[in-house]
């Protein structure tokens, strides 16, 4: 018995290897696809900033993927007899059925077209949404995907919950504490000491003092504002921190405690 006569007369065998070529078929073409034309547009990215352009690159081997997986969903139908003609005219009659259950899908999808093209946030910034800070990996129809800074952890968060992200600055507050004798001027020559130790740190972008910021009980408060990386706030924090505690150790000037005076009549 030839290949040819066996296929003829096993219909569901002609029919599942032709699925699978096809599927075969369309992971390649979806391989040649994708590693050609972005890597075009990966060449021209003069339209776009740095963050931009890896955040619209994101999104269309998003749209890519799912409409290969459309097609290729059709073009299976097809082959095993399922006549495509009705479905597609069936579904304006389940579109509403089909909707309604998919509603919050459909959110995700809008808030994502929303993220791209309002610029909420692109791809290498760093967020917060509830317990969750990291940097943005990807931005998807559906999700965004982030990589927790704290625990290395990756994170989906659904698009719709686009209105409690936060975007991190790259500007950290830090207040310092100076004991009330301390005379202004005398305060002020001590903080631009600790400024330029700061301004030397790694990955510190620029640091300013902004002057008092709140008179404390057993101290006044002066504030000084660092810039940074926004995955680099936890460290930086902590670096600049350890500096103005060996700047005021070396000048022999103490943090005040807080104080609480006992009257007795």
């Amino acid at each position: 018995m030839d290949f040819t006569k066996l296929m003829q007369e096993n219909l569901w065998l002609s029919r599942a290897l032709y699925s699978l070529i096809a599927i075969i078929l369309a992971i390649a073409i979806y391989r040649v696809f994708t590693r050609l034309v972005f890597k075009k547009v990966s060449d021209s990215n003069n339209f776009f900033s740095s963050k931009k352009y890896y955040t619209y690159i994101k999104l269309l081997k998003s749209i890519a993927r799912y409409l290969f997986i459309l097609i290729l969903i059709l073009v299976l139908l097809k082959i095993n007899g399922v006549n495509i003609t009705s479905i597609v005219t069936g579904v304006g009659v389940l579109g509403i059925i089909f909707g309604f259950a998919i509603q919050d899908a459909l959110k995700d999808v809008i808030k994502g077209f929303d993220i791209i093209t309002d610029s909420y946030y692109h791809v290498g910034d760093v967020i917060k949404f509830e317990n969750y800070t990291g940097v943005v990996l990807a931005i998807g129809l559906k999700t965004t995907r982030i990589e927790d800074i704290y625990q290395k952890n990756i994170v989906s968060i659904s698009n719709r919950n686009i209105e409690k992200v936060e975007v991190l600055s790259h500007m950290i507050n830090i207040d310092l504490p100076l004991p009330y004798d301390l005379k202004l001027s005398d305060a002020k020559d001590e903080i631009g000491y600790i400024v330029e130790n700061i301004r030397k740190l790694d990955k510190v972008e620029k640091v300013e003092f902004c002057g008092v910021n709140d008179f404390a009980d057993s101290s006044i408060k002066y504030q000084i504002k660092v810039y940074c990386q926004p995955i680099d706030r936890l460290q930086t924090r902590r670096d600049a921190l350890t500096c103005i505690l060996e700047c005021l150790e070396e000048k022999d000037i103490h943090i005040p405690f807080n104080q609480l005076d006992v009257h007795q009549k």
